[in-house]
């Protein structure tokens, strides 16, 4: 087992560029690129970018790794020019759409309930 602060080489944050959340999306910038110079556990993660964007979130679950030490990773990848990362807004429901109904909304309660008395 490898101590995260060897992974990351004690960084506990990425560089002041990049301002990595857990809803940042991260994409792979170039799918066929090595990845010379980049070590096992950057290059571990590359592959989880690789298979699309997602969120920070996903491949840190994936990798099983804690999320600070994904963001440092993640930095690292950023600096080298392999992965784009974005801070997307946060996605919002059109006013008065389905998320909106109370009927709906009084539904999910309902089945959330019946899902804890279970």
């Amino acid at each position: 087992m490898v101590r995260p602060y060897t992974v990351t080489r004690g960084r506990t944050r990425p560089s002041d560029r990049y301002a990595i959340d857990l809803m940042s999306r991260v994409t792979a910038l170039d799918t066929d690129a090595a990845g010379s110079g980049v070590d096992h556990a950057g290059a571990a993660l590359l592959e989880l970018v690789r298979r699309g964007p997602r969120p920070v979130a996903e491949p840190a679950a994936d990798a099983d790794l804690p999320l600070t030490v994904v963001r440092v990773l993640l930095g690292d990848l950023a600096e080298a020019g392999l992965v784009l990362v974005r801070i997307d807004p946060p996605h919002r429901a059109p006013a008065g759409g389905a998320a909106a109904d109370p009927g709906l909304l009084r539904e999910i309660v309902d089945r959330l309930r019946e899902i804890q008395c279970l």
